[in-house]
């Protein structure tokens, strides 16, 4: 095969030309000759030349205009970036691990060495950009062929290949997510084999991994198959305790890890938001903490929407995640998830809706797409009659948005006002006198104006002994 009809970028001859400046074999390899066969836009352009890759780069630099080199001698790789690109070049090489460490241990090699040490056969394909043999495709391992049917497998023995670097368990998962493909039996099996060693790898490279199964299009399938592979008790042992229904006498409970799943995908049909799709996977995080079982009741998990929220941090800072807004927000959506299906559940009272915009501020719009997400019942009544509220509850937001500017509003009258009204400094009583006129507009006793809350503070004031100072 050759690619030169689809190496069109002006980038791949100049880069040709370097190479064969210098007398070395050079090619694009990896992901970006994966991506050009499946018509897949890829950003990231690797090159692996016979012979250093740092002096490639350095004359493909020379020749870039406006160009940053970057050398790490250490790795023998080198960088050269512009505006709108970022070329890799690297040295063939071949490796050997150490079983305490992922780190290999380089030396120069040849071409086939290089392809060797590759991941899957996918990613074991290189195109050659010397002028002589412009656009011929290396594969040595058929990735051609498996990515036509869709597989992924590993070049070589994947017991080896997943004991040097486990990372490559969740790679595998991470592309069948990804590419739609399957993970053919020898290369799953030998994953499970090897599942433990996940616990050498780096929070923040698994971290990495997660992010990109959460941003596919169905991430339910990275995460069931961390389940079937073992991995997933080793990097979220929180999200395998969904696993199971646990019945008494002979009543049991839904698989809370299925229904999850179930949301998550739900959520990434209408977001491309990937902290609402984490939102998502935590909502019910809690349940096998909180699950309980009554003998009139059933089964309860009371509670597992605040012990939930408690738990989010704890498990952002496990995972590597930021600590930021991001963590706050998905927070506030597995504290508040149950409110929605509260008030489907009950009478859809103003005073209700008023709350709950209140408190998710901005984040009700994705608050309700999350609620949706979880209704899973396969009763299609139920289903139906719970769609149909919520679609009051939603017409009713939008009605008191307009009248009343509930969302992240501020009451009218503030502590300054409040303690220059009645000669006071920062205390206890100016809290009270706040909350009361905050709950008034909530509860719809008075509008979200200025003059009716200036006077009900000083009415509600004269019942705690305070009067205005003249």
């Amino acid at each position: 095969m050759n690619l030169a009809d689809r190496l069109k970028s002006p980038v791949f001859a100049l880069v040709g030309n370097a190479a064969d400046s210098l007398s070395r074999e050079c090619y694009v390899v990896g992901g970006y000759v994966r991506d050009l066969l499946l018509h897949r836009p890829s950003s990231d352009i690797d090159f692996v030349t016979v012979g250093s890759g740092i002096e490639v780069a350095r004359a493909v630099a020379k020749t870039l205009k406006r160009s940053h080199l970057s050398v790490f001698k250490t790795y023998g790789t080198a960088q050269v970036k512009t505006r709108s690109l970022e070329l890799e070049f690297v040295g063939a090489r071949k490796e050997s691990y150490r079983r305490d460490s992922r780190n290999p241990i380089v030396e120069d090699g040849t071409l086939d060495d290089d392809l060797a040490r590759r991941d899957f056969t996918i990613n074991a394909m290189a195109a050659c950009v010397n002028a002589d043999r412009f656009g011929e495709v290396i594969d040595r391992y058929n990735g051609i062929d498996d990515l036509e049917k869709k597989l992924i497998r590993t070049p070589l023995d994947p017991d080896i290949t997943f004991t040097d670097d486990p990372l490559r368990m969740m790679r595998a998962i991470r592309f069948a997510t990804q590419l739609g493909f399957t993970i053919v039996d020898k290369t799953f099996s030998a994953i499970t084999r090897n599942a433990p060693r996940i616990k050498i790898i780096t929070r923040e490279r698994i971290m990495d991994e997660l992010m990109k199964i959460m941003r596919s299009a169905k991430p339910s399938t990275g995460w069931l198959l961390l389940y079937r592979s073992g991995l997933l008790k080793y990097i979220f042992p929180e999200l395998q305790a969904l696993k199971g229904v646990e019945v008494v006498d002979g009543i049991g409970h839904k698989d809370n890890f299925f229904h999850t799943l179930a949301v998550l995908d739900n959520v990434a049909e209408k977001s491309d938001n990937v902290w609402l799709r984490w939102a998502a996977l935590l909502h019910d995080i809690a349940k096998p903490v909180t699950k309980r079982f009554d003998e009139k009741l059933g089964w309860t998990f009371h509670g597992h929407n605040a012990v939930g929220a408690k738990m989010i941090p704890r498990i952002f800072r496990q995972m590597k995640f930021p600590l930021n807004d991001k963590m706050k927000y998905v927070q506030k959506l597995v504290e508040l998830h149950m409110r929605p299906i509260a008030l489907v559940e009950d009478e859809v009272t103003d005073s209700a809706v008023r709350r709950l915009l209140f408190d998710a501020g901005d984040d009700v719009d994705d608050l309700m797409i999350l609620c949706s997400a979880d209704i899973t019942s396969k009763n299609s009544d139920k289903v139906a009659r719970f769609r149909e509220n919520y679609e009051l509850v939603k017409r009713k937001m939008v009605e008191l948005e307009e009248r009343d500017r509930i969302r992240n509003f501020q009451p009218p009258v503030d502590g300054v006002e409040i303690m220059a009204t009645f000669g006071l400094g920062q205390c206890r009583e100016v809290g009270i006198i706040k909350e009361r006129i905050k709950n008034a507009i909530l509860d719809g006793e008075i509008p979200n104006e200025h003059g009716p809350a200036r006077e009900l503070m000083i009415s509600f004031a004269a019942t705690i002994g305070l009067t205005p100072q003249l």
